[in-house]
């Protein structure tokens, strides 16, 4: 009889000291850069900078942003020029918006409270750590719940829920609710709107 061995994952040597960033463009030169982060700890996150202000501001350093968008307080906005956001979207508290590439969120969206969207990542393989970056793209009409991660590269096809504390690596077919440790599954456009009750924000 022929003994199977399953292979042992090899540990790569790690040397952060080497990390280079390479292929990262963060857009703008560091004085905007500096300028923005300035604008976000000093007015944008804050409890008394009214509401309406904040789609303004936005715009004021490049992104894109529609009609009747509410951003609520303590909102992160990593590069605001690389955001581009719909009509009626809604955008809870302390949400982190973590867009070192594209993050496009269409009309009629909702990113509950603590949610993360994130570009960022880094290959496991490289020695250096390098990044593995990648844009994120919430249809219109998707829904990420309350503290619920969105990871770099990731489609949320229209309708679809990303439940509260979900995580979602791969993307979302139109409809579908992914919630806490469970795969996603496909319902109907008819029964979505039920099924996101089901799900609380």
């Amino acid at each position: 009889m022929v003994q199977t061995t399953s292979a042992q994952p090899t540990a790569v040597p790690r040397s952060l000291r080497g990390f280079t960033g390479a292929g990262y463009d963060k857009g703008r030169p560091p004085l905007i850069q500096a300028a923005w982060f300035a604008a976000l700890h000093l007015l944008f996150v804050k409890w008394w900078f009214p509401a309406r202000w904040r789609p303004v501001l936005l715009r004021a350093f490049g992104a894109r942003v529609g009609q009747r968008v509410l951003i609520r307080r303590g909102v992160r906005v990593h590069w605001p020029w690389k955001l581009d956001i719909g009509d009626d979207v809604w955008i809870g508290e302390d949400a982190w918006i973590l867009n070192l590439e594209p993050v496009t969120i269409g009309s009629d969206c909702c990113v509950s409270q603590g949610a993360l969207l994130c570009t960022g990542s880094h290959r496991r393989r490289s020695a250096t750590f390098e990044f593995d970056n990648g844009p994120i793209r919430l249809e219109p009409g998707s829904w990420v719940a309350a503290r619920a991660v969105v990871l770099r590269g990731v489609t949320v096809g229209r309708g679809a829920v990303v439940g509260a504390g979900a995580v979602a690596p791969h993307d979302l077919a139109p409809g579908a609710v992914l919630t806490s440790g469970s795969a996603a599954t496909s319902r109907s456009t008819a029964s979505t709107a039920a099924s996101v009750k089901e799900i609380p924000a």
